[in-house]
């Protein structure tokens, strides 16, 4: 039924609950799993005049690749334990739009999310990712439950 999992993941602990419901499921099916970990440009890192604060930037820039190397590090463990097979993408720009651009593009079938991330003014200003996911997908959409984290 489902060749194609599109899941998205910030490493937290919420996120590893749907990764989780993701592998699942592709193991179940024998699907292929598409990982997406969109990075937001910060506006900081895109103009960097002084040589200070192009330091900074790079410096922001190595602690987030180190974190993003523990995250995919930690998925492609627990996927070899699972048997299934594993693709990473890390797109820039907003995390819905990342999740969408993706699975269009490898053909999902289906598209794992967790049921929250943020809250408060953070949720309101930058977008439900699961409400977008689920209003724009071209294919079947899965929201965990990941309260229980």
């Amino acid at each position: 039924m489902y060749k194609v999992i599109v899941v998205g993941t910030d490493g937290s602990e919420r996120a590893g609950v749907a990764v989780k419901e993701a592998l699942a499921w592709a193991k179940v099916y024998g699907a292929t799993l598409h990982a997406v970990n969109a990075v937001r440009q910060s506006a900081n890192s895109e103009v960097a005049d002084s040589p200070q604060a192009q330091a900074q930037a790079q410096a922001e820039g190595s602690g987030e690749r180190a974190e993003k190397d523990k995250v995919w590090g930690h998925l492609l463990a627990d996927a070899e334990a699972e048997g299934v097979s594993v693709e990473l993408h890390t797109p820039s720009g907003d995390p819905a739009d990342a999740l969408l651009g993706v699975a269009k593009a490898c053909r999902a079938d289906l598209i794992v999310v967790g049921n929250r991330g943020m809250s408060g003014l953070k949720r309101f200003v930058l977008g439900s990712v699961p409400n977008k996911v689920a209003h724009q997908s071209d294919c079947s959409v899965l929201i965990v439950d990941t309260d229980a984290a």
